[in-house]
């Protein structure tokens, strides 16, 4: 079954006994143990959970990034969980943004061409990138740095080129590792504050792993992971403070 990013009325992520595990010499290492979790289309949710829970290599299954050792994954609709390398790495390119901590821009090239290098890998003509791009950027305040090189923007200012890269693909699905975790809290409550909009705004899903309680309440919904499992899956208790977007 293809992936259809304009089906409605169906969940962006589905998995069912979900199973991750390492082989480490004699012992194995179970790092996620049958997870069954659906997150539906336009819903934000933050994943939680202490060091080694297996929050980072769910996400990394979610992502296209490995493989379980068992279960299935559905994104949006398409079992991708025995897909080959390649064909998880073109489900990646097309419908999955990712936003990381670090940011991950190219220090050489401007903003711009940091959020047109997707489109350039799918092979999306110059114009058409350019336009693509430019629009992106726009859309997350940055319309007046274009040709500004990362070390010419602030943390708050590269992670939004960042976000406008996850997007210039229209994808079904923005995953977020830590976004705020190299930020102040002004930046971060600017860049949570953005991911609200974008999915309120234009209805798209996001997941964003954090350790942070305060960066979890700006999301709907909470998941958290210990020991590999999930214990608890609840909505968001109230809404992130207000004085946060001061």
């Amino acid at each position: 079954m293809a992936i259809d990013p304009t089906a409605r009325g169906q969940s962006i992520v589905q998995t069912r006994d979900l199973t991750k595990i390492y082989h480490t010499g004699a012992d194995d290492l179970i790092a996620v143990n049958d997870v069954s979790v659906t997150v539906q289309r336009a819903e934000f949710v933050a994943i939680m959970g202490p060091s080694g829970s297996g929050k980072s290599t769910f996400m990394n299954m979610l992502g296209c990034l490995d493989r379980p050792t068992s279960g299935s994954y559905l994104l949006a609709g398409r079992d991708v969980s025995a897909l080959s390398l390649d064909e998880l790495a073109d489900v990646r390119s097309k419908f999955i943004g990712f936003v990381f901590q670090g940011f991950n821009l190219l220090s050489r090239t401007t903003a711009l061409e940091n959020v047109e290098l997707p489109l350039l890998y799918a092979a999306v003509p110059a114009e058409e990138r350019t336009q693509r791009a430019q629009a992106a950027l726009t859309s997350v305040g940055l319309g007046d740095r274009l040709h500004h090189r990362p070390s010419e923007l602030s943390g708050g200012q590269q992670q939004r080129v960042a976000i406008a890269r996850a997007l210039v693909n229209d994808p079904v699905l923005i995953l977020a590792d830590e976004p705020t975790g190299n930020l102040d809290s002004r930046s971060s409550a600017e860049i949570m504050t953005l991911f609200t909009q974008l999915n309120a705004e234009r209805g798209i899903t996001i997941i964003t792993v954090t350790h942070d309680a305060n960066v979890a309440t700006w999301s709907r919904r909470i998941v958290e992971f210990r020991d590999g499992k999930i214990v608890q899956d609840r909505p968001t208790p109230h809404p992130a403070p207000k004085e946060a977007t001061a």
